[in-house]
């Protein structure tokens, strides 16, 4: 995994070297059909509405806040959600101490209807082991169906761009009131990171998903002036661990 994280990586900073900071940066590039293949689309009766990764046969990690949009079915094995075929949500699971994204806690576990056969299209991800420290400036990836520029449009194909770890300190200066248990990436200092309709996605770093898409500054996505934020994966696991453990059988 950590080789095709690589190499994933390698193919974006290739694309994005001679474009400055022109709209592909901003709207990233098309995702291969064979790689990100643990991409969900989270949907309601409307259509997409978040990302969100498969982490076992029967469960996706996405972001609590998108339980707001009442979901009720995944898109996997499909980077075209032209080409969706659902899964049913049985339930979903938030930390209880979750209010709102922006006082933390912003991670849901979604429990699928059946378990779905891993194959050449459906793969998990890894999840971080416990305390791993994301370094400031470490390259990672975020992927989504999301807007390609502020008060833009969902998109149908899955989409992918490279954001650099932004240093804690630098993110609690610009952010007031920042929540514990976050990583920070992208968005301020440059034009590249995520917008609305990618929320629940990956922050993949080293081949994990150490962080869920959480929230930006309100709608401003193109050239935002404070970073993006995402839920710290690697706080959560003894909470993924448990609900699983809890609800297998």
């Amino acid at each position: 995994m950590k080789a095709l994280h690589k190499l994933l990586l390698l193919l974006v900073l290739t694309c994005h070297g001679q474009n400055g900071h022109g709209s592909k940066i901003i709207h990233g590039q098309k995702v291969p059909e064979n790689l990100m293949l643990y991409m969900v689309s989270v949907q309601n009766n409307q259509g997409h509405v978040c990302g969100g990764f498969l982490i076992s046969e029967d469960f996706v990690l996405t972001a609590a806040h998108c339980d707001d949009s009442k979901p009720t079915s995944v898109v996997l094995g499909t980077h075209n959600l032209k080409e969706a075929e659902k899964t049913a949500i049985k339930q979903t699971y938030k930390p209880e101490a979750y209010q709102q994204f922006s006082k933390g806690h912003d991670i849901m576990l979604l429990k699928l209807s059946k378990k779905v056969p891993l194959n050449k299209k459906i793969q998990t991800i890894q999840l971080p082991e416990s305390g791993t420290n994301i370094q400031e400036n470490q390259q990672c990836l975020v992927a989504g169906w999301g807007m390609t520029k502020s008060r833009g449009h969902i998109v149908d194909d899955l989409r992918m761009v490279d954001v650099s770890v932004i240093n804690l300190d630098v993110c609690k200066y610009h952010w007031s009131g920042l929540p514990a248990n976050v990583i920070c990436a992208g968005g301020y200092g440059t034009n590249k990171g995520f917008c609305q309709g990618d929320s629940g996605g990956p922050l993949v770093c080293n081949g994990t998903a150490a962080g869920v898409v959480s929230f930006n500054n309100f709608r401003k996505c193109n050239y935002p002036d404070v970073p993006n934020v995402y839920t710290d994966v690697s706080k959560y696991l003894d909470w993924i661990n448990k609900i699983i453990k809890q609800t297998t059988g």
